[in-house]
């Protein structure tokens, strides 16, 4: 580090030196002649920094390359879609840019000053402006249309047998949840929070009656009957399961901020908004372990981060998505609890008395019986 830092220091000094004997060798010469000099000598600087930026650009792309997604596929179907356009985007884009760039300064060196050649001038060419409006213009409107096909793809119906899978997001963690056997998704209100009791939801378990004040300060009271559908829902915190080959639909909430699904692998991500459900769909390709295999990495998970700031607690807000075969998907599904029976143990109705001559356990002993 120090002697990298010494090598700055010394060109840093070095170009202070040239500058300054440029100068007095300019007052030596004449200005007119130091000035016609120091422009040739531009001329020539502007070659040599295009080369050298071209081979930098090279050279970062094979430094950098494989620590970025793209030498990895999608780890889902319609991820697809959005590397086909990130490839156009940057074809059509680093193309653009390397003409510009070699065209930039080449002029620069071909026409500089020189007595045999005269400057002209012209304020306005119509068919000029006409061409570097239209070409990018149409360019750009392509890219455009992609993007919104793209976006309509992932944000509207996802297919009828797609697994529904709620994401809700607080500072500074994750939470999912899947229903039950019967398939839906039981009611909630956010007043029922109750993260001690374990309500992480506010599900509505019970028959409940609350005050509620209104902006006058008076109040109302609002009941709440119990949703059965509720007794069944899976709470997951921070780890998402989903099954490769089948359609998951996130329906994306937000408890506090504003906060962003962020799945890079996926190349997917969605604002989860208080108040206001959002909703995405993927169908994943590539299993956890199909993934390990792939990047060689033996540690590797599928991470969902938070793409938006939310507090100073950001950057720890990840968790994990499991993407494991359909079968293992259902078994995994089929050993979780309920968060109703685990905020409720005693109601629970894969645990009963074992009173039998044969076990003789003690008077009111329950034993936890496989679902």
């Amino acid at each position: 580090m120090f002697f990298v830092i010494a090598v700055i220091v010394l060109i840093f000094v070095v170009i202070f030196q040239i500058a300054k004997a440029s100068e007095y060798v300019s007052i030596l010469k004449g200005e007119e002649v130091s000035r016609r000099q120091n422009n040739r000598i531009n001329g020539f600087l502007m070659i040599a920094f295009l080369v050298l930026g071209l081979i930098g650009v090279w050279y970062c792309n094979e430094l950098y390359y494989d620590k970025t997604l793209l030498p990895y596929r999608s780890a889902i179907v319609e991820g697809e879609l959005v590397d086909q356009m990130l490839w156009w985007t940057l074809i059509i884009t680093g193309v653009v840019f390397i003409l510009t760039q070699i065209l930039l300064f080449w002029f620069a060196f071909k026409y500089q000053e020189s007595d045999n050649r005269k400057a002209v001038f012209f304020p306005h060419n119509t068919k000029l402006e006409i061409i570097w409006t239209v070409i990018p213009a149409i360019f750009l409107t392509v890219l455009v249309v992609i993007g919104l096909r793209n976006w309509f793809k992932f944000t509207g119906d996802a297919p009828d047998n797609a697994l529904r899978i709620e994401v809700t997001g607080k500072q500074f963690s994750w939470m999912f949840r899947y229903p039950g056997k019967d398939g839906e998704f039981g009611k909630k209100y956010f007043r029922l929070i109750d993260p001690a009791g374990g309500n992480q939801l506010g599900q509505i378990w019970r028959d409940t009656t609350i005050q509620v004040k209104n902006s006058r300060g008076g109040s109302r009271e609002m009941t709440f009957k119990a949703d059965t559908s509720n007794y069944n829902d899976i709470f997951s915190p921070q780890i998402m399961y989903v099954p490769k080959g089948k359609p998951v639909k996130l329906i994306i909430n937000a408890m506090d901020v504003v906060h962003n699904v962020g799945l890079p692998h996926f190349r997917l991500k969605m604002d989860a908004v208080p108040g206001t459900p959002t909703t995405l769909w993927f169908t994943p390709q590539a299993t956890t372990a199909e993934m390990r295999e792939r990047t060689g990495n033996p540690n590797f998970n599928y991470e969902i981060a938070c793409d938006q700031m939310c507090g100073n607690g950001h950057y720890t807000m990840k968790g994990t998505v499991v993407v494991v075969e359909e079968n293992e998907f259902k078994i995994w599904l089929a050993m979780q609890k309920p968060a109703y029976y685990t905020a409720f143990p005693d109601l629970d109705p894969t645990k009963k008395t074992v009173n039998d001559t044969t076990a003789k356990p003690a008077a009111g002993q329950t034993v936890a019986l496989k679902p």
